[in-house]
């Protein structure tokens, strides 16, 4: 997959193709319908509809403890994952039987169980050593000892490098922002790595939390989506629900075309209640106050590509200009993403104090 120098291909595509005629095409290569069947009894299993309920019973250290205890011995590898003010949040939410009492420790336990068995399943513990992988050279020994690893890795830095996806600032509130840009997302995804790029940069924007901040807001710019791939948006659903629960505080995007429309019309049948309403749809002019109001230096941090000034192509430029990191094939700047993530909330500390102060 060689990257197409980024003024003509895509923008030739588009302009024959309207995007309704790329919808059709888009379901007439799956079997949508199955899927999404398959998709709503995963997620209805998953699912106990209290997404998005604050919780502000007690937890005590105790209780903390016995959590933490029983995550460690089950989860060596990933228990550190889960911050204290994640599980917290979790564990003080009311009983969703009797919503005048907290939940029992041992439903919290089932539930974050469910989160750390489902990272499990989907190797997101080693993503990250993915990335190591593919940014040294494939002749080193690991590559070589381990060709079916090496593969995945070089599919995920194809998913990563066109720079479709990336970590940069805070809101007010010390959320870390997602950017997605879907005019630089390709148009024949390989969808488990897309998926596993998604987890990749989720759990890289989680660690880099303020400290007592559990969630994130996402940003889309949907100038020109690529045509639709069901299988991988049901995906990323499921993961959200499954990987995820309580971690997307807001997902912003706009303008609103007629792929968009039907991305939400596929989805929002397999939302859980709570969770479609925190996906605003917008037009420029309103999506634009709600940046300004939101991002922690307001108007200047709005990027170029949506209207603003702040220029992240110098980070995260368009594949086509993009150099390797390291030996291997990564381009994307991994690394320094999660640096200037680091910076920027230690910013954010000194400029808003923690996050009680920031609610006070």
């Amino acid at each position: 997959s060689h990257a197409t120098n980024p003024s003509n291909s895509q923008e030739i595509n588009t302009m024959s193709k309207d995007e309704e005629t790329l919808i059709k095409d888009a379901l007439s290569k799956e079997d949508v319908n199955e899927e999404v069947k398959e998709a709503k009894s995963e997620i209805d299993a998953a699912e106990d509809d209290d997404e998005g309920v604050t919780g502000d019973f007690e937890v005590t250290k105790e209780e903390m403890s016995i959590i933490r205890a029983e995550l460690a011995c089950e989860f060596p590898e990933d228990y550190t994952y889960l911050s204290d003010a994640y599980v917290k949040s979790v564990a003080s939410k009311p009983y969703s039987k009797d919503p005048s009492i907290r939940r029992p420790i041992e439903y919290t336990m089932e539930k974050l169980t469910h989160v750390m068995e489902w990272r499990e399943e989907v190797g997101a513990p080693e993503m990250e050593t993915l990335i190591h992988l593919v940014n040294g050279s494939e002749y080193s020994d690991e590559a070589k000892e381990n060709p079916e690893k090496l593969v995945k890795a070089k599919a995920l830095a194809v998913s990563l490098n066109n720079a479709s996806l990336y970590w940069h600032g805070f809101t007010k509130e010390g959320k870390p922002v997602l950017w997605i840009r879907c005019g630089r997302k390709s148009w024949y995804p390989n969808v488990e790595a897309e998926v596993n790029a998604l987890i990749l940069i989720a759990d890289a924007g989680i660690k880099c939390m303020p400290e007592g901040v559990t969630d994130f807001v996402v940003i889309s710019d949907s100038n020109s989506p690529p045509p639709p791939v069901p299988s991988f948006l049901i995906n990323v659903l499921k993961a959200l629900v499954r990987g995820y629960p309580d971690r997307l505080n807001m997902l912003l995007t706009a303008p609103v075309g007629s792929i968009i429309q039907f991305v939400m019309n596929l989805l929002m049948p397999l939302m859980p209640g709570r969770l479609a309403g925190k996906f605003l749809l917008k037009d420029m002019d309103n999506a634009t106050e709600i940046m300004k109001d939101m991002l922690m230096n307001g108007e200047e941090d709005i990027p170029t590509f949506l209207g603003g000034t702040a220029d992240h192509d110098q980070y995260y430029p368009d594949e086509y200009y993009a150099k390797n990191q390291g030996e291997g094939s990564l381009k994307f700047d991994y690394f320094g993403m999660i640096e200037r993530l680091k910076e920027q909330a230690k910013i954010w500390e000194e400029k808003f104090g923690t996050k009680e102060e920031a609610e006070e």
